[in-house]
């Protein structure tokens, strides 16, 4: 007789959750563009993806805008 395999149960730290929505209307040509990404790069979680994709480009500009005490020209001298 074949053993049951236990059922893992997860516990969801409840900071780590998710709550707010965010929703984005896209064009098919636009929706076309994205699943051809994700099918290309064999990308399974569109929402991670997506998700992970904004805030990467939202920090990579935050770190570009970060305020310096000298100008970039005042540096380079």
């Amino acid at each position: 007789m074949a053993k049951k395999k236990e059922k893992h149960t997860f516990v969801r730290n409840p900071k780590a959750a998710r709550p707010h929505r965010l929703v984005a209307l896209m064009s098919d040509e636009e929706l076309q563009m994205v699943d051809h990404y994700l099918n290309k790069y064999h990308i399974s979680n569109r929402s991670r993806w997506m998700r992970e994709t904004l805030l990467k480009h939202i920090l990579h500009n935050l770190e570009i805008d970060y305020p310096t005490l000298f100008d970039e020209h005042d540096m380079r001298r």
